[in-house]
């Protein structure tokens, strides 16, 4: 018999997308009425099942509601997102989805992914353009001789970059940029893809779940939990140096094990593959001036890029202006007439259109979600679970239930926001604080997006066009011994 192929990134999140609209007709539709600021009016407005009305902005209003948050988190705009009033879901009329609801879901995705989908799309141009200009294949020919011997160096640093990244500003969408960039530098150390992806993947997601100031999560969590940001903010960078250390041990062995034998590699049925599809010429390259501009405002694009997130407020519009400007420019330097700049860089986008589909049809999913009307039942019925459970447990229980939840609701920010006011008052009546319940929400939601297919995972592997099951293989054992290291910690922080 022809042995059966693991389904594709396309083929998993449909046939996700197929079980979320079959669990539409299962579950109850429900919803919790929303409170949003308008900073225009000073007021607040609460919607509610069936009518919406303005309150106005002061905290006997948010008292009234049974929501223990400051007004000036509202006012001063830490939370910008209308958030769930406690106590106030409502079962509704069922509104299950249909087959053409499913088959519209992922087109429905990518219109509401397009802002992710064109930054994928013209980094993908961006490096078409520079790789026309042989200026990177000199660049990983350098790096590697000079790593020679040495390079676990690689390993540690991306890692640690990329994870200081996460736990400063949520640097996670934007790691997509990484792997085309760096995968064929640890390909050029004697390392394979998988290598290179955890570097890159693990290092984002260790540093978003162990946020310290992360404004799109520990500080927009804690902020709708009513606390400080700060409450906790040294067993999270404890916690951050902690999972790192480990994660760094079980790359590096893995990496060396790869280089002492190829064939223990975890993709070397696809050495070839892979190998092809990041080639670089080899040949001597004249590194003139030209060339080193060139790769001086490719390297600059991402220093203005990370700059423009952390101090000027950017999103993706602003990030996906800044690699066509850097296109333009490079192409500029190296003399690329304007029909062959055309060429290269559609070239170079089409490379990554697989990973823009992928982003759109996992958005598609939360699409299914909300228009069945069961994302606020999941959140109802889980923080209804915890009732009673000693405060160890609770911690625990917590952390799963996240974990659980981020499949539906892959977003940081938008996790925050719903379940926070729902969730946090729970670690009231166990006897703890509520920042338990904030790290319970980083630590599930963290975990779990190691292999949640909803999230960026999937994206991230059809870069490198390798198979999830092959990233299961690989990340187990350390998502394993990170659960059970997690799981410990919860429960004796909330004896400390």
């Amino acid at each position: 018999m022809k042995k059966l192929k693991f389904p594709s990134a396309q083929t998993i999140l449909l046939i996700i997308a197929g079980l979320v609209t079959l669990l539409t007709w299962v579950i109850p539709a429900g919803k919790y009425e929303t409170l949003g600021y308008n900073s225009a009016g000073n007021t607040f407005t609460k919607t509610g099942i069936t009518e919406t009305e303005n309150l106005p902005a002061t905290q006997q209003t948010l008292e009234n509601l049974n929501i223990k948050i400051p007004l000036e988190k509202f006012t001063n705009g830490d939370i910008y997102k209308p958030i769930n009033i406690p106590n106030t879901y409502h079962q509704l009329k069922a509104k299950p989805q249909g087959f053409f609801d499913f088959v519209k879901s992922p087109i429905k995705g990518v219109i509401e992914a397009a802002d992710i989908i064109f930054l994928v799309l013209i980094i993908g141009g961006l490096i078409g353009i520079i790789n026309s200009t042989g200026a990177f294949d000199a660049g990983i020919g350098w790096l590697a001789n000079s790593l020679k011997g040495r390079e676990f160096i690689l390993i540690i640093f991306v890692t640690i970059l990329v994870a200081a990244g996460g736990t400063t500003f949520g640097f996670a969408e934007e790691t997509i940029a990484f792997f085309p960039i760096l995968i064929p530098v640890f390909l050029a150390a004697r390392y394979d893809a998988i290598v290179g992806i955890a570097c890159i993947f693990l290092g984002s997601t260790i540093g978003t779940m162990c946020s310290t100031i992360n404004p799109f999560s520990v500080i927009i969590a804690s902020d709708a939990a009513g606390i400080s940001w700060t409450t906790g903010i040294w067993g999270r960078f404890i916690m951050l140096l902690a999972c790192l250390t480990i994660s760094l041990i079980y790359i590096i062995r893995y990496g060396k094990r790869v280089q002492n034998d190829p064939t223990k590699s975890i993709v070397y049925d696809q050495q070839q593959q892979i190998a092809a599809l990041f080639k670089h010429d080899k040949k001597k390259v004249n590194f003139n001036s030209r060339l080193r501009l060139a790769l001086f405002v490719f390297a600059l694009c991402f220093v203005i890029m990370i700059y423009g997130v952390v101090f000027l407020e950017w999103w993706f519009i602003e990030m996906t202006t800044t690699f066509l400007v850097g296109s333009i420019i490079i192409g500029v330097i190296a003399k690329i007439n304007e029909s062959d700049f055309i060429d290269t860089f559609i070239r170079g986008a089409s490379d990554l259109l697989g990973v823009a589909l992928i982003i759109g049809i996992a958005r598609g999913v939360t699409v299914i979600m909300a228009d069945g009307l069961i994302s606020d039942t999941l959140l109802f019925y889980a923080s209804s679970a915890t009732e009673g459970m000693n405060k160890g447990v609770f911690a625990s229980a917590m952390t799963a239930i996240y974990a659980g939840l981020s499949f539906f609701i892959p977003s940081s920010s938008g996790m925050a926001v719903l379940t926070m006011p729902i969730m946090s008052p729970l670690a009231d009546s166990v006897g703890i604080g509520r920042e338990i319940v904030v790290n319970a929400y980083q630590y599930g939601m963290g975990l779990f997006y190691m292999i949640n297919p909803t999230g960026l995972i999937l994206a991230s592997l059809a870069v490198v066009k390798i198979g999830f099951d092959k990233w299961l293989k690989f990340i187990m054992p350390l998502f394993i011994t990170l659960v059970v290291f997690t799981l410990i910690v919860m429960t004796i922080s909330c004896y400390l």
